[in-house]
């Protein structure tokens, strides 16, 4: 999620069909929800998060991985390897029983990975605005990340990270120095030139 800025619904829902592991790519088509008791697929927030996001190659070799550990989780369930009835076919991340991941797990689960790296506990949210903030430190434009997030529209992009962009505008404008090679420009001397007398 810190690769990707998805959002956490939209990573449980993904399938491998809407992964393309050769092209660096995924597809967010639906997200999954918990909703009294239980975990519901539906359509993304808005119409912007259907969308495709490139994928880091260190993601793409985790997803390789993880393919290989689901088969073998798999083979270890058996006929206890029991999708739920209205899941999609090929889902990515699922139980050792093949079905799908409670977004409360997701929570646990960070909040145990936290706690064993010693470091703040942090929301599943905050992975994403971390994706944006890294973006945005690195000189990337606010409307691919507006198109990498899924936001409806730039202002929500811009609004939401408007204080790393006023870093993010100090960085540039000091890089304008250096690529003009400006330095102390319009500076007086301590000293002014003493006038020659006529003799």
């Amino acid at each position: 999620m810190v690769s990707t800025g998805l959002r956490r619904g939209e990573v449980l829902a993904l399938t491998w069909s809407d992964v393309d592991l050769n092209a660096g790519q995924l597809r967010v088509r639906r997200n999954l929800q918990r909703i009294k008791r239980e975990l519901l697929f539906g359509t993304p927030k808005t119409a912007r998060s259907i969308r495709t996001v490139s994928l880091p190659k260190r993601c793409v070799d985790a997803l390789h991985e993880h393919r290989v550990t689901q088969e073998q989780e798999r083979k270890v369930a058996g006929p206890k390897w029991k999708p739920l009835e209205h899941q999609p076919g090929g889902l990515i991340p699922t139980t050792s029983t093949g079905r799908a991941t409670d977004p409360r797990s997701l929570n646990r689960m960070l909040t145990l990975l936290c706690a064993k790296a010693r470091v703040r506990r942090v929301r599943v949210h905050d992975l994403r605005h971390t994706c944006a903030s890294l973006l945005l430190a690195q000189g990337v434009d606010a409307r691919i990340i507006m198109e990498t997030l899924g936001h409806s529209t730039i202002t929500m992009t811009l609004d939401t990270y408007a204080h790393v962009m006023q870093t993010t505008l100090r960085a540039a404008a000091d890089r304008m120095d250096d690529a003009l090679g400006i330095d102390g420009l319009g500076e007086e001397d301590d000293e002014a030139p003493e006038e020659s007398s006529a003799e």
